[in-house]
């Protein structure tokens, strides 16, 4: 009874996304409210508990906020410009083996623009470049779809994979090589579906080099201290690779001429890369950075029933390092400077803001009723109560069904970050109940939760409103269902290996 008593928040915010097609921000409110009463009711919330829990949630919530609103800024501003399509357009005068093109677009292109914006929006762009290319539209959304999902854990400054190891208080360094390994998985099996939706069988030996190059790269990346960015390093270096990897007929030559638009998006987030690369790979420039810190210390709280949460720290901020501040400083130096170098431009700052605003609001408040539900739960033991249950349930075959456990959150809340939210603690907890590492099942969660980027009707929806698709999700989810489950058991089996 218990059991399901703690796991009822969770399964309200699910069925108002599943069933009633409810935005995040509604399903997280109404989540809150019952584990708010539940948490009263049945696990002795009292004032102490409700207060650390919600305060340090806001901790949280302000770190992710923190990199959604400058980096969908400087994606509305470079957008403006044309810099966005600009780069993707740049493919076609550089790759001229239409198959091949296909395959890199749908692959690593999208991968790209996850990284840049998310929010759906690498299958808004890439879907629409696949049609006017002969791929028929269902085709062009689902590949987009999967074909991108590889990236999302590390996309955004690697959002989703720093909110799991804030909300379970892991260490970045010690999750990153199993996550990695995980999505180095990931990457081939993407890039083998999308061959094989595009019937591009021919270039099957293209899309295994290229896929353990991209994985080697977002390892290596991460290894050397540049998780930020690991995900954009891998996916830029997918391009050139695509690049390369092309057969050029005798006596081709390009004709791509990089022009003012594909300049500023070359610059803006070249700008970024090589700001986040010295903050973190120069030592002495990231030793000196990492110096400014805040933070605020809890007390010791008990519940009404007994579970104690120990005393210590919330979120530690390091202002300097925080990928938001270098992409807000970015933002800046795109809006002030670009402009002055003959023949760039950029967008107006005022019309990047509001579509920020539009988009950023929604996500905002389901972000900070997701964390604040998850921190209440944890603090009042329901968590727990959860992991226990589950632990017995299921026993050592678990890990099989923890990469699902994420893409189920991903699938409700169209987030790998609320994914991670609601459910990052739970899988440590059944970790610790059956002595697995907790960075097996940790890695599982958030790679579940990547994969879950292909069958959220969310982002589905997002692509269906520029490819003429609106309403017709379910005949892309029957193509990427499938594929996501299976490759969701690959990813289970991964884990029960390494476990």
């Amino acid at each position: 009874m218990t059991f399901f008593l703690a796991l009822l928040p969770i399964l309200i915010v699910l069925v108002l996304m599943l069933a009633f097609r409810a935005g995040s921000h509604i399903a997280g409110m109404a989540g809150w409210v019952v584990g708010l009463v539940v948490a009263f009711t049945f696990f002795g919330l009292n004032w102490d508990v409700l207060w650390v829990s919600q305060v340090k949630s806001l901790m949280v919530t302000f770190n992710v906020l923190l990199v959604i609103w400058p980096a969908l800024f400087l994606y509305h501003l470079v957008d403006q410009a044309g810099g966005i399509r600009a780069i993707a357009l740049a493919l076609e005068g550089v790759i001229p083996d239409r198959g091949w093109l296909l395959v890199v677009q749908a692959w690593m292109l999208t991968a790209v623009i996850e990284n840049l914006s998310g929010f759906g929006l690498p299958i808004a762009i890439a879907a629409p470049m696949l049609i006017a290319l002969g791929v028929p539209p269902i085709t062009a959304v689902a590949s987009s779809a999967i074909g991108h999902s590889w990236a999302v854990t590390m996309s955004g400054m690697a959002l989703a994979f720093r909110t799991l190891v804030d909300v379970t208080g892991s260490n970045a360094e010690q999750l990153f090589p199993t996550t990695a390994l995980l999505l180095g998985i990931i990457v081939m099996l993407t890039g083998l579906a999308v061959m094989m939706l595009l019937k591009q069988q021919v270039h099957w030996w293209r899309v295994l080099i290229l896929g353990v190059v991209v994985a080697a790269t977002q390892y290596a990346c991460g290894l050397v201290g540049m998780i930020p960015v690991a995900s954009f390093a891998a996916a830029f270096v997918g391009i050139i690779g695509g690049v390369l990897l092309c057969k050029r007929p005798k006596g081709w030559r390009s004709t791509f001429k990089p022009d003012p638009a594909f300049k500023t998006g070359m610059l803006a987030y070249g700008f970024l890369i090589l700001i986040m690369g010295l903050t973190t790979a120069v030592k002495p420039i990231n030793q000196l950075l990492s110096n400014v810190t805040w933070t605020l210390a809890f007390p010791e709280v008990v519940s009404l029933n007994g579970f104690t949460t120990a005393a210590g720290n919330g979120y530690l901020f390091r202002f300097l390092m925080h990928p938001g501040v270098i992409i807000l400083l970015t933002a800046l130096v795109t809006l002030l400077v670009l402009p002055r170098i003959k023949g760039l431009a950029v967008g107006k700052a005022k019309p990047a803001l509001k579509r920020t605003i539009k988009g950023a609001i929604p996500a905002s408040i389901g972000t900070l009723f997701m964390i604040a539900l998850s921190a209440m739960m944890e603090h009042t033991g329901m968590t727990m109560q959860i992991a226990q249950g589950l632990s017995e349930l299921m026993g050592m075959i678990y890990p099989l069904f923890s990469p699902l456990v994420g893409m189920v959150g991903a699938f409700a809340t169209g987030s790998n970050t609320n994914s991670n939210v609601l459910f990052g603690a739970m899988q440590k907890g059944v970790a610790e109940l059956l002595a697995i590492s907790p960075l097996i099942l940790l890695a599982a969660q958030t790679v579940g939760g990547s994969l879950g980027s292909m069958v959220a009707p969310a982002k589905l929806a997002v692509g269906g409103t520029t490819t003429g698709l609106k309403g017709k999700e379910g005949e892309i989810l029957r193509i990427t269902l499938p594929i996501g489950l299976g490759m969701v058991l690959i990813v289970g089996l991964a884990a029960i290996l390494l476990g």
